[in-house]
Formats: C-alpha cells, sequence, structure tokens
C-alpha cells in the first residue's frame, strides 16, 4: 500500500485499516524527522497524524473493552466445563462401582474384605 506523499489524508481515517493507519502514521513521523519540513505540509500532516492518532487510541480503547467483557465469559464457560467434566468423571466412576458391585464384585482395587488390593 502506498502512503499519501502530500499528507492530505485522501482516505478518511476511519476507513483505514489499522496496519494502514500505523504506516501512515510512521511515514508523517518521518517527514517531521527530515531536516528540512516543507512548512506548507507542517500543519496538514500534524492534523492528519492527530486525527490518525485518535482514531487509533478509539479502536483500541473499543477492543480492550470488548476483551474486559469477553474474558470473564470465557473464564465462566471453562469453569462450567470444567465443573462438567469433573462431574461427569465422578459419575462415571460411580456408575462402575454400582456395576461391580451389582455384579457381586468389590470395587477396583479393592479384595473381597474391602481391603486395598495391589493393581499390579
Amino acid at each position: 500500500m502506498t502512503v499519501p506523499e502530500s499528507g492530505d489524508g485522501s482516505r478518511p481515517v476511519n476507513e483505514l485499516s489499522y496496519t494502514e493507519a500505523s504506516r501512515e502514521l510512521d511515514a508523517i513521523v518521518g517527514f517531521f524527522e527530515q531536516r528540512e519540513v516543507d512548512v506548507d505540509q507542517l500543519v496538514v500532516r500534524l492534523e492528519r497524524a492527530t486525527a490518525i492518532v485518535d482514531e487509533l487510541d478509539r479502536r483500541v480503547r473499543k477492543t480492550r473493552a470488548q476483551v474486559e467483557e469477553l474474558v470473564p465469559r470465557l473464564e465462566a464457560v471453562n469453569r462450567d466445563l470444567d465443573a462438567d467434566g469433573d462431574e461427569q468423571e465422578l459419575e462415571e466412576i460411580e456408575d462402575i462401582e454400582d456395576i461391580e458391585m451389582a455384579d457381586g464384585l468389590p470395587p477396583a482395587g479393592e479384595d473381597e474384605d474391602g481391603d486395598e488390593q495391589a493393581l499390579f
């Protein structure tokens, strides 16, 4: 993508992608770092740079707010999934023990007297 050399902001700032706006801002900063600055372009480019900075700041704040809203929801979903997974595991273990007891078998890891049994 080419950055307008004139710094006239041929496209509205809110229509630029974040990357395009950042590149244009870098080009404007480069313009200000020159030894000889074109005074006719000084105010135009400074206004454009200010508009770009304001737009990028607005986007970052909006994104931060969205992330701050979504992260707790994601954490809650993960907690629910972990809790469901633990409950499901516990239910599966209890189901296996119920089946073993119904078959007259001692629970896994115990002998008929209820003593722990070596698994190997």
